[in-house]
């Protein structure tokens, strides 16, 4: 949205420090930020609050030894991701784009 799709002119290095600056813990924040998020299209209202679920469950994952995951849960949990995803695709750009800088900057009121 930032940089441009994949059929654009956009610049490589352009696209690969915009991909790897994701702050995870920022964009969890920023998708928490209840009182902004609620300002969007349901559709990123959706994907925000998926975004920091699945992120809590990475956590369990990475850092708790006694987190346990089943791969049916695991299968529907990835099948809710990509009606999400589907959704975010489907609302306006203005919207997607605001959202996508909206989760990579920093923002002093929330950090």
């Amino acid at each position: 949205m930032l940089i441009g799709g994949s059929g654009s002119e956009r610049s490589k290095h352009a696209w690969i420090e915009v991909y790897r600056s994701l702050a995870h813990g920022t964009a969890k924040s920023a998708c928490a930020d209840g009182p902004t998020i609620v300002k969007f299209p349901a559709e990123i209202i959706d994907f925000a609050g998926k975004f920091v679920e699945m992120q809590q469950k990475r956590h369990d994952a990475d850092y708790n030894p006694y987190a346990k995951f089943y791969k049916s849960d695991v299968l529907t949990d990835i099948d809710s991701v990509e009606v999400v995803i589907a959704g975010l695709w489907g609302a306006p750009v203005k919207d997607r784009r605001a959202f996508s800088s909206w989760v990579l900057f920093k923002n002093a009121r929330r950090n």
